[in-house]
């Protein structure tokens, strides 16, 4: 193997033969420093040296990269390497892989919860079950939403979602400083509405921590900071109800609601203790006029049948029938969605300072325990779990809780100054305020 002093002359001029694979020419200076040519390609720096008794090379790189010194001093480095018994193929291959993993980190590092946020959507679900619930999934998507849409009802566009803000952090950036400055800022429009869609993002954060690729981006318990938690309502589980002085007020305000669906699906809200999005979805092949059944979509179970009582049977029937909904809308979904409005404006007149939609479901099971029936009868209404009832829970057929539920509706309406003929025909109601 003839050997030559590298000159920049040498080096630029060196061309591979067009008969041949490859070229080489040695360095005379450095030990096993070599320039390599092949007939399409353009020449590159090598080093060849003897590892445990096998030959090795290694490519350094282009003679536009490298000066001839600059690839002297390499190929002496490398020879150093195997005269101390390492081989130079290990540590290039560690540092490739060191380059590689701090590439990755910094790609990983640039991951934001935006990124991340529609997997959650796609594939996340809550403790124990298979899925969201429809309302629910809604709810999460709302929380995020970036607003600007045109609103449904009043002027204007909607306003960011609280978890907006956050979709642009980087999701290993998530952790107890940059919640709690989120959490403050949100705080000042609602703290109770900051404190549920921090519920929710400690959702997506146990689902990221349950996933390989993000694991070691996320602080799953990042929101249950003390300095986060310190500032959360003292009770964000809500326990408002109407009180038995408050329901006249309550109930003349809702009946005089220009909005004729919103009234009785409200006062139903109150008759029933049903959920929200289940009476909301009453359709009226699940009322039964005949047998005096409601068949209801259930949160636990797919459905539950409770009893029709008689005051509630003719609000029914004073509805019209628009489609297959009871409580039905000219809105997309055909029927009513969103009564937070009316109820507020029946509230206002009531002087009744707060009191949410699903507080009329507490009222329900409070107003049913002054009413006398039992505690494992209001909770099979409601649609409760059996562990969640008071008593020792035995189911009770339609017609054995009839008496029970015909009990609170007579206790709620006489509470609100209602008279009616229970014997009417349902769509002939009468109805009297007592003085």
């Amino acid at each position: 193997m003839a050997k030559i002093a590298f000159t920049a002359g040498r080096v630029s001029g060196f061309k591979c033969p067009p008969d041949k694979k490859q070229a080489f020419m040695w360095d005379a200076t450095a030990p096993g420093l070599g320039l390599r040519a092949t007939p399409a390609g353009k020449p590159a720096y090598v080093f060849q040296g003897l590892y445990q008794g096998k030959d090795l090379r290694l490519t350094i790189g282009s003679p536009a990269a490298w000066s001839i010194p600059d690839a002297q001093a390499k190929a002496r480095e490398l020879q150093r390497l195997i005269d101390e018994g390492k081989d130079p193929r290990d540590l290039k291959r560690e540092a490739l892989a060191l380059s590689a993993a701090k590439q990755a980190a910094a790609t990983a590092q640039a991951v934001t919860v935006g990124d991340v946020w529609p997997l959650y959507l796609k594939h996340g679900k809550p403790k124990r079950r298979d899925a969201w619930k429809p309302g629910y999934r809604a709810d999460v998507e709302a929380m995020a939403a970036p607003g600007g849409v045109e609103k449904k009802r009043g002027e204007g566009v909607t306003r960011p979602g609280p978890l907006y803000p956050l979709l642009a952090l980087p999701l290993a950036g998530v952790n107890e400083d940059s919640l709690k400055v989120w959490f403050d800022s949100e705080a000042r429009t609602g703290k109770h509405q900051a404190a549920r869609a921090l519920m929710m993002f400690r959702g997506f954060l146990r689902w990221c921590s349950s996933r390989p690729e993000y694991r070691k981006l996320t602080d799953r318990d990042a929101g249950r900071a003390a300095a986060i938690l310190e500032s959360l309502p003292s009770n964000t589980r809500r326990t408002d109800a109407l009180e038995a002085a408050q329901v006249p007020g309550w109930w003349t305000g809702v009946e005089q609601l220009s909005n004729r669906t919103a009234s009785v699906y409200l006062r139903a809200m109150l008759l029933t203790g049903a959920r929200r999005e289940e009476l909301a979805a009453l359709t009226w092949a699940n009322v039964d006029f005949q047998w005096r059944k409601l068949t209801i979509a259930d949160k636990v179970d797919d459905t539950r049948t409770i009893p029709l009582t008689p005051y509630l049977a003719q609000l029914l029937a004073t509805l019209p029938r628009k489609n297959e909904f009871v409580f039905a809308s000219e809105g997309k979904a055909g029927r009513i969605a969103d009564t937070r409005a009316s109820h507020a404006r029946a509230l206002k007149s009531a002087s009744i300072e707060a009191l949410t939609i699903h507080g009329l479901r507490r009222s329900f099971s409070l107003l049913g325990e002054a009413a006398g029936a039992p505690a494992g009868a209001i909770a099979q209404v409601m649609g409760h779990k059996p562990s969640a009832t008071a008593e020792g829970y035995r189911p009770r057929s339609v017609d054995a809780l009839r008496p029970f539920l015909e009990q609170i509706e007579t206790h709620v309406l006489a509470l609100a100054g209602v008279e009616f003929d229970p014997k009417a025909e349902p769509g002939k109601l009468s109805v009297v305020q007592a003085a």
